[in-house]
């Protein structure tokens, strides 16, 4: 039963729908969701050390603003109390010297201020021991100050009422080395409060930090691997690696697109097939009446058919060696197709190069002859284990591309030699040589140089590309050398021995 091409392309064209919505359902939905939500987990905990460090400097600050408001109240507050008590000392003093109770209002002026500023300092007083000593000497002061009210009936109270001022403004400058104490005590307090908060903010950075950076790599990683795998994907394509399916993993859209290339990968591999195969039976379809025409014409120029003249020879010459030019392009087309459907299996026995190498020359006499080229060979008796036929092809090509790249009369050096397991073979022609640009390409199958000279008959562009098969699965390769002089050097490695039979 045939199954038709558009059936397979309808499944070709399902299949990834079908994987789009059957698996990954808890992948994001979009790549701008995945990058969003990177960025969010990756900044949240730098949001909360933020957040937490300024709250800390605002309570920090607040605290600090708050004491230094005490403290430059309560100095202030002490320094006027001291301020006062020191006027109304004076003004007993007056009022004892004079002997003149009138001029105790001045006391009470400084008695009214002096009671005023004590319970201004009880009301902001932060501290206990500060409250305690403001009451003391408000209760000090307010004695003294009853007994200043009896002065009008006992004046012999005077001295004992200096004595006690001594006292009280004893007691007041204690109260204010007593508020430079408590300050001296907030200041510490504050110095350790910025000490801490530094060194918590230190400890968050150190531990936030690293891990803030561990998590971009992953997320990095995380976003970068789809990104990663669809590069390799259309790379390999672009290769011509069509036998690795493509799988993208991530979010659904970009798996979503991995599934449609990997559609479009097997699209290209029927494709490939469907090429492939034409070729070959093209090939077969061309050879088979190439055939024909090559015998008919070795006919006619051996004078089977009858004496041919002088320009009916020439005649059949050209299409004799025209026809074994175009079977060459031909077996390079089926050498091609085998090559590319890996049915192209090795024969390999015991050879010598130099033999190989002089059928090839003997085989490229009549181009070498016509134009007149000169070949430097040196080759001296090497045997390795390969496959004769395909050594001859590769060598067939390297030698008829310096044949048909080379100028007239000019020289083509052709060296083998033994290098430890290795046989190198280097073919040199002086002609125009390949371009910078040219390097990476004149291996790959069809392409032909711009630097094409003109003949009645172009190649296929598969020479290099068959010849360079043919050497990796010998175990070696064909390398393009850099050349200082004029012309192309292509350099031939094969290994002496089967690699697949070495120990």
């Amino acid at each position: 039963m045939r199954i038709s091409a558009n059936s397979v392309t309808s499944k070709l064209d399902n299949q990834p729908e079908v994987i789009h919505h059957t698996e990954f359902r808890h992948n994001p939905k979009s790549f701008l969701k995945l990058i969003l939500l990177g960025f969010s987990i990756v900044g949240l905990p730098l949001i909360i050390a933020l957040v937490y460090s300024a709250i800390r400097i605002d309570q920090l600050a607040e605290h600090s603003r708050t004491t230094i408001y005490q403290a430059t109240q309560m100095t202030h507050g002490s320094s006027i109390l001291i301020d006062e008590i020191i006027v109304m000392e004076r003004s007993i003093q007056h009022a004892h010297i004079l002997e003149d109770l009138s001029l105790l209002e001045s006391y009470f002026e400084a008695h009214a201020n002096f009671e005023k500023i004590a319970l201004k300092l009880l009301e902001i007083s932060p501290h206990l021991e500060q409250h305690l000593f403001l009451e003391k000497l408000r209760l000090f002061e307010t004695t003294i100050f009853r007994e200043v009210l009896t002065l009008y009936d006992t004046p012999e109270n005077f001295p004992d009422l200096l004595e006690r001022f001594a006292s009280l403004l004893i007691l007041a400058q204690d109260f204010s080395t007593k508020n430079y104490e408590v300050i001296g005590k907030k200041v510490n307090e504050m110095s350790e409060m910025a000490t801490q908060a530094r060194t918590l903010v230190e400890l968050e950075l150190l531990i936030l930090i690293p891990f803030v950076i561990l998590l971009a790599l992953i997320f990095s990683i995380f976003i970068a691997r789809p990104l990663r795998q669809i590069d390799e994907a259309i790379y390999n394509m672009g290769q011509g690696k069509l036998s690795n399916v493509v799988r993208v993993n991530g979010p659904e859209n970009l798996k979503y697109l991995g599934s449609r290339l990997d559609w479009m990968r097997r699209r290209l591999l029927k494709l490939e097939e469907q090429k492939i195969q034409f070729l070959r039976h093209v090939s077969h379809e061309l050879k088979t009446p190439l055939t024909a025409i090559r015998e008919g014409a070795n006919l006619l120029a051996e004078g089977v058919a009858g004496n041919l003249n002088r320009k009916q020879q020439q005649i059949a010459s050209i299409l004799h060696t025209s026809s074994i030019q175009l079977q060459k392009r031909i077996e390079d087309l089926l050498s091609f197709s085998a090559l590319q459907s890996d049915k192209s299996a090795l024969l390999k026995q015991q050879a010598n190069l130099a033999q190989i190498i002089a059928n090839v020359l003997k085989d490229q006499n009549l181009s070498i002859m016509s134009r007149k080229i000169k070949i430097d060979l040196d080759c001296p008796k090497l045997l390795l284990e390969c496959d004769r036929q395909k050594v001859s092809i590769i060598v067939d090509n390297l030698v008829s591309n310096a044949i048909k790249f080379s100028p007239q009369e000019s020289c083509i050096k052709i060296a083998a030699k033994q290098i430890d397991e290795i046989i190198q073979v280097d073919v040199i022609d002086n002609g125009i040589g390949i371009d910078g640009s040219e390097k990476a390409k004149i291996f790959e199958p069809f392409y032909q140089g711009r630097g094409i000279p003109n003949s009645h008959i172009r190649g296929t562009g598969l020479g290099l590309s068959i010849a360079r098969e043919y050497a990796l699965a010998h175990g070696g390769n064909i390398e393009l050398i850099e050349h200082a002089v004029q012309g192309a050097h292509f350099r031939l490695t094969l290994p002496i021995q089967d690699p697949e039979t070495q120990p």
